[in-house]
């Protein structure tokens, strides 16, 4: 019984860390019908503090978003994009007291009670995606994505990184989602 509510406690904590929260803003006064074509915003792109390759990743990944959304690359764009990104070192820790009373009989629980103490460390990411009316070079939808980061190894960065920009731009232009 023991190990089934280590199992399933494990697998929550797991999943909430899977998931990415996005919240999102913009401004209301704003027609979102009339951004067609987009460009990358190097001035903000470039103050991002991630390596070149997790840049290149991540700009690849909205750009195949925002094309199966039927936007178009241009070099004179309606929209520029441009994206921040901060990390922090996070940890949990979840108490368990299991208690022995009821049907069955556990040897290695005689005073009734058994206290699980579960520690977890993980590095939680946070992505600004921006889009900036390119003629008033306005901010008019910026899209905040956090979750735990995966960073055992390339192949599960670039998934998690695809994820993040998913969930954010699934929610541009607002109304759409």
């Amino acid at each position: 019984m023991k190990k089934y509510i280590l199992l399933i406690l494990s697998i929550i904590v797991l999943y909430s860390c899977n998931t990415v929260k996005v919240l999102t803003d913009y401004d209301s006064k704003t027609d979102f019908n009339k951004y067609k074509t987009f460009a990358f915003y190097k001035p903000e792109i470039d103050k991002a503090k991630i390596s070149d390759l997790d840049k290149k990743r991540i700009l690849r990944a909205i750009e195949t978003e925002l094309l199966a959304k039927g936007f178009m690359k241009s070099e004179n764009p309606d929209i520029l994009v441009g994206i921040f990104t901060k990390s922090r070192e996070k940890v949990n820790v979840n108490q368990n007291n299991n208690f022995g009373w009821g049907w069955g009989w556990n040897p290695w629980m005689w005073n009734g009670m058994n206290n699980n103490i579960n520690v977890n460390q993980y590095t939680e990411g946070t992505l600004f995606i921006d889009f900036i009316d390119a003629q008033k070079k306005e901010l008019v939808w910026q899209g905040i994505g956090t979750g735990a980061l995966k960073l055992n190894n390339r192949e599960k960065k670039e998934a998690r990184i695809k994820e993040f920009v998913k969930e954010i731009i699934s929610r541009f232009p607002p109304g759409q989602e």
